[in-house]
């Protein structure tokens, strides 16, 4: 079973950095696309950033220049360096892939989240 593995989530003060890594495991499968998004407590899941299998990357207008999408394709591993970070920022931050599965096709795979914590 594919599975989408977040870690890195703290609580860091305002002003701090923070790495997050998202780890895509199991049996047989392609990774097209990978994306960040967050879910602030009350709030509705939003979009944060994409990188594209070839590494284009997309952002959240709201949060480009802060926040930096990376991946590394050799160990299937997408990567979110959060810099200057604020209070609006604490949120629970999953991840998700565009998989193609050997015999289940291609579909939106997610993480289970990681917590971020911005204290001011």
């Amino acid at each position: 079973q594919v599975q989408l593995v977040e870690s890195g989530g703290a609580l860091v003060q305002a002003g701090g950095s923070l790495r997050l890594s998202c780890a895509a495991s199991g049996p047989a499968f392609s990774i097209n696309s990978m994306a960040w998004y967050r879910q602030a407590p009350g709030k509705q899941r939003e979009w944060v950033a994409t990188i594209t299998g070839p590494g284009s990357t997309n952002y959240a207008a709201s949060l480009k220049g802060r926040f930096t999408i990376s991946r590394d394709n050799a160990k299937d591993t997408l990567y979110l360096q959060m810099d200057s970070l604020k209070p609006e920022d604490t949120a629970v931050y999953y991840c998700m892939a565009d998989l193609k599965v050997f015999q289940r096709g291609r579909g939106n795979y997610w993480g289970q989240g990681t917590q971020v914590t911005v204290s001011s």
